[in-house]
């Protein structure tokens, strides 16, 4: 099976290329610019925009599952509109080349809270809102899909290498409702995520579904 991943030298998609390839699947890896992806014989490197419709359709073919790490830049004073406009250029690309399979890693923003999203609370970081707000806003988008078996997946609310900075292989997954541990936390390490990713590759458990994971 080859994976397309989008946004690949990202740190979702550099963590996912990796864990596909440990468990051998072929990786059509896409990003703007391809220096920093590692050299595999399992991996093949595509530059594309996301915005260049026709480019990257042309990267996506040959794919039988698509994967979006799609990140407009968080330090982009566009980034709400960037993103946007990126992620419905990829979800109608995917349509394009006739790939049915289409998995997007969104954020923890849109999960639910006491039936609020997260992004929506007074005290959410200002820093990060807008790439939230338009993940958030994006989900949706996407549950009125009715061509894709889409799933998006939300990372536990502490994502990042300090949530555990190891693979385990151990998580617990939600819908729409944040995993919180015995000490009140939703976190997961990236790397725990990637294989959440793969795992629901394999398992097709949350199809045209948001589902989150932590530990």
């Amino acid at each position: 099976m080859k994976v397309a991943v989008i946004g690949s030298t990202g740190y979702v998609g550099s963590h996912l290329v990796k864990e596909l390839v440990d468990r051998n699947y072929d990786v059509i890896a896409i990003a703007r610019h391809t220096d920093s992806i590692p050299s595999n014989d399992r991996i093949t490197k595509i530059q594309a925009d996301v915005t260049d419709q026709a480019q990257l359709v042309n990267a996506l073919k040959g794919a039988d599952i698509v994967v979006s790490a799609f990140n407009a830049g968080w330090t982009n004073p566009d980034l709400y509109a960037d993103f946007t406009k990126g992620a419905l250029a990829i979800q109608q690309a995917v349509k394009d080349v006739g790939v049915r399979r289409f998995i997007v890693v969104g954020g923890a923003g849109s999960l639910l809270v006491e039936g609020k999203r997260l992004v929506d609370a007074p005290d959410f970081p200002a820093a990060i809102k807008p790439g939230a707000l338009a993940a958030a806003d994006y989900l949706d988008t996407i549950r009125k899909e009715e061509q894709l078996s889409w799933t998006m997946i939300s990372p536990a609310i502490e994502m990042n290498s300090h949530a555990g900075g190891t693979r385990t292989g151990q998580y617990r997954t939600g819908l729409d409702q944040p995993v919180f541990d015995q000490e009140g936390r939703s976190r997961l390490s990236v790397e725990d995520l990637a294989v959440a990713i793969v795992d629901e590759i394999e398992n097709k458990q949350f199809i045209n579904k948001r589902f989150t994971a932590a530990y």
